[in-house]
């Protein structure tokens, strides 16, 4: 019985359906590391609220890096950064161009450390603040490597970088903040993680080549105009971000602070699906965009991404509509259960808005960008609504989860829509074909 499962279970390991579980499941171990490091920090720091203030100023920042990494990965494929050595050599220019881009700016952010802390609500954090911009720049960095390596199919790599980054992040962190640097050094241990996870890319990527291969490798083009070029992913994960913040921010205009904190804590628990859909998307734009450039219908591959989003959004949702109250009082504690109502709309939302999220992936992987006039209007027309909405959490996430049905239904219909033409060659770039993927000395297995 044990010969046949094994051949079965690699199988399923190698298959579309595989990676896509494999790296799901690594951006769902990401973040059940990232709340224990949540529930440790909350236990060390006496001001976890100043964390939680600078965490949410980075994820701002942290934009740039996903749209970066969506759009190395579909260049990847395509061969537009060059294919093994020359692949290396892009990276390594861009790399340098980072480096000194970021000296920069972390000289500004240091000279600039207390207006920072003031607009981001920790006047007395002043250094931890001026550690933000240097850690977008490093999580910029690490999202190219990812990239990169998800347009090579090594996915694994991917997986273990997600996960490696938050146990950095959480070991890093622990020991800055108990050596006496509190909110900084908790902070500071996501800097580690991000430089970490650079080197540790580099080293499997230029693995995969070869050290020899590497070194006669030319760069393809400059990072800036990669930057460029990127823009539409930018301006979609932007759109997509502020679809998953900005109820938080009218909550708190709209509800007490005591009912504002718990509906932070039902929105924070509601969320989980988005990690999922974000994990997905690591397969699914390299996929999509490689058999785009075959002329291959890759609906299916969205429509596989979205099955994985829900399959684990009907145990979520009876676990949210059957022991909501339960499950906030003895994570969170009692006085934070209070908005409880609101778990199981906002699970549903944010269920929804996940699938969006690959709707956006899949588009981007395409280029297209008209869908951006679409979700754009929902974004607008969002506060305005919640502005109107009933003062009780639960009526209030249910005008929530209707904004996102619309902004779903909306997505869905422009990436469902089939492909007229083929893909346009790039200039330079030589025929449109999949990129290989390159031999390594050990074969990297899905996660």
């Amino acid at each position: 019985m044990l010969k046949r499962v094994a051949p079965a279970l690699d199988g399923l390991r190698s298959s579309d359906t595989g990676k896509a579980v494999g790296l799901a499941g690594a951006m769902i171990a990401n973040n059940l590391i990232a709340l224990i490091a949540s529930i440790v920090f909350a236990r060390m720091l006496s001001d976890y609220g100043a964390l939680a203030a600078l965490v949410s100023f980075f994820l701002i920042l942290s934009v740039v890096g996903q749209a970066m990494q969506v759009a190395t990965a579909r260049d990847g494929v395509l061969g537009r950064l060059g294919r093994g050595p020359d692949l290396v050599a892009t990276l390594e220019r861009w790399g340098r161009s980072l480096g000194v881009f970021t000296l920069v700016a972390t000289i500004l952010s240091i000279l600039l450390r207390q207006p920072i802390a003031d607009l981001v609500g920790v006047p007395h954090q002043a250094w931890a603040a001026a550690a933000a911009i240097p850690a977008g720049c490093a999580y910029l960095a690490v999202s190219i490597m990812r990239g990169a390596l998800q347009g090579i199919g090594a996915y694994r790599t991917v997986g273990i970088s997600l996960i490696g980054e938050q146990t950095v992040r959480l070991i890093a962190g622990a020991a800055l903040a108990a050596i006496g640097l509190g909110v900084a050094g908790a902070y500071l241990g996501s800097l580690v993680a991000f430089i970490a996870m650079v080197g540790y890319c580099m080293l499997q990527l230029r693995a995969r080549v070869g050290l020899e291969h590497a070194r006669a490798g030319v760069s393809a083009f400059g990072l800036w105009r990669h930057v460029r070029m990127a823009a539409v992913a930018i301006a979609a994960l932007a759109v997509i971000q502020f679809l998953q913040n900005i109820d938080l921010i009218i909550a708190k205009h709209q509800f007490s602070t005591k009912v504002a904190s718990s509906y932070a804590v039902a929105a924070v628990a509601a969320k989980v699906l988005i990690w999922i859909a974000m994990g997905a998307g690591f397969y699914l734009v390299p996929e999509v965009s490689r058999l785009r450039s075959t002329g291959t219908d890759a609906r299916p591959v969205l429509l596989r991404a979205l099955g994985i989003i829900a399959v684990c959004a009907i145990p979520c949702m009876l676990i949210f509509w059957l022991g909501a109250h339960p499950l906030l009082t003895i994570v969170f504690g009692r006085r934070r259960a209070i908005a409880s109502s609101s778990l199981l709309p906002l699970g549903a939302a944010f269920s929804v808005l996940a699938a969006t999220y690959l709707a956006v992936q899949y588009m981007l992987a395409l280029h297209r960008s008209k869908f951006l006039i679409a979700i754009g209007v929902v974004a607008a027309i969002e506060p305005v609504l919640l502005l109107q909405a009933p003062t009780d959490p639960a009526g209030f996430a249910t005008v929530v989860l209707g904004v996102q049905v619309l902004g779903a239904v909306l997505a869905y219909g422009l990436a469902l829509r089939p492909l007229r033409t083929a893909p346009a060659a790039v200039p330079g770039a030589g025929p449109v074909t999949p990129a290989p993927v390159l031999q390594a000395p050990e074969p990297d297995r899905s996660a």
